[in-house]
C-alpha cells in the first residue's frame, strides 16, 4: 500500500471513528435507548493511532509527527489522566526553549528589516507606497482576528485550577494602562528588558536601531547589517532546530491538557481553529477581494498563478519555502521583477497578512480563558504591540508562538492558555502561512497596476529578463 493511498484511509477514518465515539456520550445513549460496551471503541482508536505512527514514520515529515502526537496525546490524555498531568513538565520543557528565542530573534528580524530596506529611499514612490500598503492590510487583518474571536467567544468556559502555578486566574497581573503603556515603551535599559522578557522596549529598541542604521553611510552600515543578518538567519536555524521538539510538547501539553480539564476542551480548540479560518476567509472576501477588483485584476487568472506557492506554504507552514515559486509565479502573471524582487521580501517583513490576523485573535484566546476581561483600550493596545512585533517572523514554522508568548507577558496575561494552543498551533499556522503568502502575491501585482507597469500578456522573454 503507498502512502497516497494510506493517508486517504487515515483520513477518511477519522470522522468516522469521532462519529462512532459520539455513540458513547450517555445523553445519546439514553436518547436512543441503548448501550454500547467501551472496549471495541478504544481498540479501534488505539489501532487508528497504531496505523497513524506507520504512517508517520514512513512520511518522515515533521507536519505529520505533530499531527500524530496531537491525536496521541488526546488519547493518552482521555484513557490514562493520571499519567498524562505528571507529562505536563515536556511541555513546559518545549515552552522554556521557546522563550529563549524571543529577543534575539525580535532585535534581528526588525532591525534587519528596517536597515536591510534601506534603498527604499532610493525606489522612493514604490517604497512609500508599499509600506502604506502593508500597514493598512495589517491593520485590518488584525481588526478582524479581534472581531472574530470576540464574536465566537472560543475561549470562554475554560477553567483552570492548578496548586502551585506561578500564574493562576486569582494571581495574573492587570493588562496595563494608558499611561503605564507609554511608560513600558522607552527602552530604560534593553539588557533589562531582554532579562524580564518585555517585548515593547525590544521592539522600540530595534526600530530606533534600524533606522539609525539606515543614515548610516553604506561603508558604516554594511558589517553591522551582515552581522545581523547572520544573528537573523542563526535564530531561524535555532527555532528550526527547536521546532523538531514540537511533536513531543505538542504530543504531551495536549495529554496534559485533556487528562487535567477532560475531552471537553477539545471543544474550545476546535471552535478556536474554525474562527480563525473564517476570519481568514473573511479577509479574503472582505480585502482581498474589493483590492483586486477595485484594481482590475484578473481574479481566475491570479487564482490560478497563486495555487502552487500557497499550497506549499500550507504544506510547508513555511512562506520561506514557497518564495522562490512565488516570485516565479507573479513573473509568469505580469508583474515585473524588478517589482516582485523589491516587493515580495519588503513583504515578508511588513505584510504577514495571515500571522497578524492570528495573533490578535490568539491573544485575546489566552486572556478569554484566564477569565480576563480586556477593555477596548486594553484590545486596541495589544493590537498596536502585535502590528510592529509580528514583523519579521514569516520564514519559520510556528514563529509566531515566540510573539504571541512574548505579548501574553507583555500584557500580564497567564502563560497556561498558551498550552492549549501547542496542540492546534499546526492547523492553524498552515492556514495562516498561506495567507501570508496569497496577500504578498497580491501586493506585488497592486503595486505593479499602481505603477503602471503590469503586462497583462508577459512575453517569455520579458519574464527571462
Amino acid at each position: 500500500m503507498n502512502l497516497r493511498r494510506l493517508s486517504q484511509i487515515l483520513l477518511i477514518s477519522a470522522p468516522i471513528l469521532i462519529g462512532l465515539h459520539l455513540l458513547l456520550i450517555p445523553d445519546v445513549q439514553s436518547f436512543f435507548g441503548f448501550s454500547l460496551p467501551l472496549a471495541p471503541f478504544t481498540f479501534l482508536r488505539w489501532a487508528y493511532i497504531v496505523t497513524f505512527a506507520g504512517y508517520a514514520f514512513l512520511r518522515k515529515n515533521l507536519t505529520t509527527w505533530i499531527f500524530f502526537s496531537l491525536i496521541l496525546g488526546a488519547e493518552v490524555g482521555h484513557d490514562f489522566p493520571t499519567f498524562a498531568v505528571e507529562l505536563n513538565v515536556f511541555s513546559k520543557l518545549f515552552i522554556k526553549l521557546i522563550k529563549t528565542i524571543i529577543a534575539p530573534l525580535l532585535m534581528s528580524t526588525i532591525i534587519v528589516g528596517i536597515a536591510g530596506h534601506s534603498d527604499i529611499k532610493q525606489v522612493g514612490r514604490l517604497g512609500i507606497k508599499a509600506l502604506g500598503y502593508f500597514i493598512a492590510v495589517t491593520t485590518i487583518a488584525l481588526f478582524i482576528g479581534l472581531a472574530a474571536i470576540n464574536i465566537s467567544q472560543a475561549g470562554k468556559g475554560i477553567e483552570f485550577k492548578e496548586a502551585g502555578t506561578e500564574q493562576t486566574q486569582t494571581e495574573v497581573r492587570k493588562p496595563l494602562t494608558g499611561k503605564d503603556f507609554l511608560l513600558d515603551i522607552a527602552p530604560e535599559n534593553i539588557v533589562k528588558s531582554i532579562y524580564e522578557g518585555k517585548v515593547l522596549p525590544i521592539v522600540v529598541f530595534s526600530i530606533l536601531f534600524g533606522l539609525s542604521m539606515v543614515l548610516l553611510s553604506e561603508e558604516k552600515r554594511s558589517p553591522m547589517l551582515h552581522w545581523m543578518e547572520s544573528l537573523s538567519e542563526t535564530m531561524f536555524k535555532f527555532t528550526s532546530l527547536i521546532m523538531y521538539f514540537a511533536p513531543i510538547g505538542v504530543g504531551c501539553a495536549i495529554a496534559y491538557t485533556v487528562g487535567h480539564m477532560g475531552i471537553e476542551i477539545l471543544v474550545n480548540l476546535g471552535k478556536l481553529v474554525l474562527t480563525l479560518y473564517v476570519a481568514l476567509i473573511a479577509l479574503g472576501l472582505l480585502v482581498f477581494l474589493p483590492i483586486a477588483l477595485v484594481m482590475k485584476i484578473d481574479i481566475p487568472k491570479f487564482i490560478r498563478y497563486v495555487t502552487e506557492p500557497a499550497s506549499i506554504a500550507f504544506a510547508t507552514t513555511s512562506s520561506d519555502s514557497a518564495l522562490p515559486k512565488a516570485m516565479e509565479q507573479m513573473e509568469k502573471f505580469g508583474v515585473p521583477r524588478k517589482i516582485v524582487s523589491f516587493v515580495i521580501p519588503l513583504g515578508y517583513s511588513f505584510n504577514l497578512d495571515g500571522t497578524t490576523l492570528y495573533l490578535s485573535l490568539a491573544t485575546i484566546f489566552v486572556a478569554q480563558a484566564a477569565g480576563i476581561d480586556l477593555s477596548l483600550g486594553q484590545q486596541l493596545g495589544i493590537l498596536a504591540t502585535l502590528l510592529i512585533s509580528s514583523k519579521g517572523v514569516a520564514a519559520v514554522p510556528r514563529a509566531s508562538l515566540v510573539i504571541l508568548f512574548a505579548t501574553a507577558e507583555q500584557f500580564g496575561l497567564p502563560l497556561w492558555p498558551i498550552y492549549l494552543i501547542l496542540g492546534v498551533d499546526e492547523l492553524m499556522d498552515m492556514a495562516r502561512t498561506a495567507t501570508n503568502v496569497v496577500g504578498n502575491c497580491l501586493a506585488t501585482v497592486v503595486m505593479a497596476k499602481w505603477e503602471g507597469e503590469f503586462e497583462e500578456n508577459p512575453s517569455p522573454e520579458a519574464i527571462e529578463s
